[in-house]
């Protein structure tokens, strides 16, 4: 069993930066694909981004490309998603994931285990 808690969103204006933090309790961190994925109100979840247990391969939505960051630190059971140049289109609740093995990452049906989400808003 893997609980998995996001913290880090809130109100930002366009242009700003947040970062989330998705904290992850129970074993074998490093065994389970992490990702990141948002749902805007009226909307479909959509997926933003993924890192593999090893960090080799990571992977992102093209329209967070060049902007968005996952990364993860396997000591400290915790993936981040650094969030800069923000737009109101990103406005979205965001949820952190873990999928045990890391095939097909960018899938959200693949995912076992999801945190409660948290509230990312973009003012222009």
């Amino acid at each position: 069993q893997v609980q998995l808690v996001e913290s880090g969103g809130g109100l930002v204006q366009a242009g700003g930066s947040l970062r989330l933090s998705c904290a992850a309790s129970g074993r074998s961190f490093s065994s389970y694909g992490m990702g990141w994925f948002r749902q805007a109100p009226g909307k479909e979840r959509e997926f933003v981004a993924a890192i593999s247990g090893s960090r080799n391969n990571i992977y992102y939505a093209d329209s967070v490309k060049g902007r968005f960051t996952i990364s993860r630190e396997n000591a400290k059971t915790t993936v981040y998603l650094q969030m800069n140049s923000l737009k109101p289109e990103d406005t979205a609740v965001y949820y952190c994931a873990a999928l045990y093995g890391g095939l097909r990452l960018t899938d959200s049906h693949g995912y076992q285990y999801w945190g409660q989400g948290t509230q990312v808003t973009v003012s222009s």
